[in-house]
């Protein structure tokens, strides 16, 4: 039984004009932005649905006293509360309540379950996986705080933060017992603290009422371990990398004791460790450059960027693979310095045209052509990087494909697999552009990657 419900008024049914609802307000005048802010205090106490969402959607918060406006903030977001509740349901809907079981040795748990979910949500494919596993958390374990969140109790980060601490010892067996005692504790505690507070609440409570669960999610987690690389503005990038406590002590440690402190060093202490831990990947890269040939070429950094750029003629940024954007500058700087090839692109579209130089394993030059061009995975909303990918033709070599470059394109080892062996159509083009098609017959256009834009 599960304690989640919504009202009956159909979401569909919103219907508002912003334009008017602020005409008719500025008619009131004081008058007007009294009643409303009267009227946002009555709707901050309801009960989230569609009909206090349309009355919210109805106030134009600008007309509002300072108060008022943080009162209407609130609001807003219990409504975002009571919709997130209703995405829940609609993911284990699509997703399903347990997770899907392998089919064969080449497809993994909810293989073609994550792609729809991340297909249709513009997600990747692991983003996808954890939104489908809290949902299964909470719609199937976490009753309490289904309701909590459906009434606006708790916001959507909460609720996430909760099911993601309480998940491996759920599965790991903790008992109904247990699990009402965590959501007790947990929606108690979240009233007056932040989402990372609530976590280590969790952990903390776990690690009281169930010490076996708790241990053996820890053994779990430690399988889960993983570094992540995130684009930034402004040139920068984040690096996370989730690893067990101790192994994290000991990186911080070799960055440590890197790091030099001295007072004619105009650098902080942050600007210090990150550049002693590029240190430590320079020195590591330098020493096994020889060992390490993805695709058959060592381990390089590549950057794109026009040839009036280059010559200093225009001021365009460069393309850094794996990120984007850098400036002008700093391109032509890594430039002094590297080995250059030759692209020809589309005017038009700035799709790749020609790499510069013209059996089932494709030769060096195309593979190094069909790098350049795609730079990722070619599935819909997939970053992983071409250079770890593989050379897949779209129609098969046994099927009587070819290898060229329409036939060909970078998949990751993952989606290659969900390919062959999922279910999953790819119609490939020359530019790069292809269109996917699901088991369920749902099709996802991937256009070409123009090569001085970020991907």
């Amino acid at each position: 039984m599960h304690l989640l419900s919504t009202p009956s008024n159909n979401v569909g049914q919103l219907n508002t004009s912003p334009n008017m609802a602020l005409a008719s307000l500025s008619q009131g005048g004081d008058e007007g932005s009294e009643s409303s802010t009267v009227q946002v205090t009555e709707l901050l106490r309801a009960i989230p649905g569609i009909d206090v969402l349309s009355r919210l959607i109805d106030i134009d918060p600008m007309t509002l006293s300072r108060a008022a406006r943080i009162d209407y903030l609130s609001a807003l977001e219990r409504q975002s509360s009571w919709l997130q509740a209703a995405m829940q349901r609609a993911i284990v809907a699509v997703a399903g309540e347990e997770p899907s079981q392998a089919e064969n040795m080449w497809t993994g748990i909810d293989e073609s379950e994550r792609e729809d979910v991340a297909s249709a949500l513009r997600l990747s494919g692991s983003t996808a996986q954890m939104r489908i596993d809290v949902a299964r958390t909470l719609i199937n374990h976490l009753p309490n705080v289904c309701s909590a969140l459906a009434v606006g109790d708790i916001s959507p980060a909460v609720a996430t933060v909760i099911a993601r601490e309480s998940a491996s010892a759920i599965r790991d067996g903790l008992s109904p017992l247990a699990i009402f005692s965590i959501e007790q504790k947990a929606l108690s505690y979240a009233e007056f603290h932040t989402p990372a507070q609530v976590a280590n609440n969790v952990r903390t409570a776990l690690a009281k009422i169930a010490p076996e669960e708790f241990e053996s999610a820890v053994t779990t987690a430690t399988d889960a371990r993983r570094v992540s690389c995130y684009r930034e503005s402004d040139g920068m990038s984040t690096i996370v990398a989730i690893l067990p406590a101790v192994d994290a002590q000991l990186v911080m440690a070799a960055i440590e004791a890197l790091v030099i402190d001295s007072s004619d060093d105009a650098r902080s202490m942050d600007m210090k460790r990150a550049d002693a831990l590029t240190q430590l990947a320079t020195q590591v890269l330098q020493q096994s450059q020889s060992e390490v040939r993805p695709h058959r070429r060592p381990i390089t950094i590549n950057v794109t960027v026009d040839l009036p750029t280059l010559l200093g003629l225009a001021e365009n940024p460069g393309q850094l693979a794996g990120y984007g954007a850098i400036p002008a500058s700093l391109a032509r700087s890594l430039a002094s310095d590297a080995q250059w090839k030759r692209f020809i692109t589309d005017p038009s579209t700035g799709a790749l045209l020609d790499f510069g130089r013209e059996s089932y394993e494709p030769p060096q030059a195309l593979v190094d052509f069909l790098l350049a061009r795609d730079r990722t995975c070619r599935f819909p909303g997939c970053r992983a990087p071409a250079r770890l990918a593989d050379i897949d033709h779209a129609q098969s070599w046994e099927e009587g494909g070819s290898t060229s470059a329409q036939n060909l394109g970078a998949l990751c080892r993952r989606h290659h697999r969900l390919k062959t062996h999922g279910g999953w159509k790819l119609a490939s083009k020359l530019d790069g552009s292809c269109t996917w098609t699901s088991p369920e017959g749902k099709e996802y256009f991937v256009p070409a990657r123009d090569a001085l834009e970020a991907v």
